[in-house]
């Protein structure tokens, strides 16, 4: 599947205190490839659920896209898909949660106009939290891959709702928290997965040196008190990518303040919503408003932007 490659223009390596630096620089900004048609609305928010297995591992998937009907309530079960062809963006849970759980970085990816497969790992779920080895073993990262596949597959599968409503052309997006970040980055390193051009994994540590097979985007999430997942682990880990790439960092704060509600829950929203935007539809609006989505007083970041 090709690889949409985004090029930024006028900016080298920059570490910024509150988003100091513009991404625009001196020369302007511009992208490899024509804009996409990036929806202008919100949508409403359909969700399915799929039984899936990688060998002997259950993969309970839930699908949640842009559906009709009216955007800000829950996600309404099979509901009807809106019109349009979407971007395919996957989320991987914590320890001991699940798509719910994480509703707040799930359901804004679908109201902007992504398809959004979620697995249920089988040991690291809510009430299946017994072993942690399969991220570091590779088990979960694979998990994803296949997921992915069986989500691009959908496209072309008679009678399912989703068929003729995914892109397959524009590259994959990956993202996930803590056991879910270590995952996505897993994706970029150790169990590579060419297909994915955008990723934000949220509070990770590093997975493994990157080969060079995947071309992505990668934005980093993390606060810099981190208890559990050691900020200076991700700090290593997005040394190692090439651009295009950024760490955006919450000061003072832990593992998961910025996720849920409150502190700079706007800003995390915001920043990794556009980030996707910008990579998989080429909206270069969404590119634009990066600056803005993460400031505040107690954010700080660096973006490094490739040439080619």
């Amino acid at each position: 599947m090709p690889i949409r490659r985004r090029t930024l223009l006028g900016l080298g390596a920059a570490g910024t205190a509150g988003l100091g630096v513009s991404l625009l620089g001196a020369s302007g900004v511009s992208a490899s490839a024509a804009p996409l048609d990036a929806p202008a609305q919100r949508f409403a928010i359909g969700v399915r659920e799929y039984a899936w297995s990688r060998g002997n591992r259950r993969l309970i998937t839930r699908i949640f896209y842009p559906a009709t009907g009216t955007p800000g309530g829950n996600p309404v079960s099979n509901a009807p898909v809106a019109d349009g062809v979407f971007p395919v963006c996957e989320f991987s849970h914590g320890l001991g949660g699940n798509p719910e759980s994480y509703a707040p970085l799930v359901r804004p990816l679908a109201e902007a106009g992504f398809v959004v497969p979620a697995p249920v790992f089988p040991t690291t779920s809510t009430g299946t939290e017994g072993n942690i080895g399969d991220v570091y073993n590779g088990n979960q990262s694979m998990d994803v891959s296949e997921v992915i596949t069986r989500t691009l597959a959908l496209n072309t599968t008679s009678g399912d709702p989703l068929a003729g409503h995914i892109d397959t052309t524009a590259g994959v997006g990956a993202a996930g928290h803590s056991l879910g970040g270590m995952t996505t980055h897993g994706l970029l390193t150790a169990w590579p997965d060419e297909r994915i051009s955008a990723a934000v994994p949220f509070a990770c540590v590093d997975m493994g040196n990157p080969n060079g097979a995947v071309g992505a985007a990668v934005l980093f999430v993390h606060g810099d008190q981190d208890p559990i997942c050691q900020y200076s682990s991700a700090r290593t880990a997005y040394a190692e990518l090439r651009a295009p790439k950024a760490f955006l960092t919450h000061l003072g704060t832990g593992h998961d303040q910025y996720i849920w509600s409150g502190y700079n829950h706007a800003q995390t929203v915001a920043t990794y919503l556009d980030w996707m935007r910008w990579s998989l539809y080429a909206d270069t609006a969404a590119r634009d408003r990066l600056p803005a989505d993460a400031t505040s007083g107690t954010t700080t970041t660096q973006w490094e932007a490739a040439l080619s």
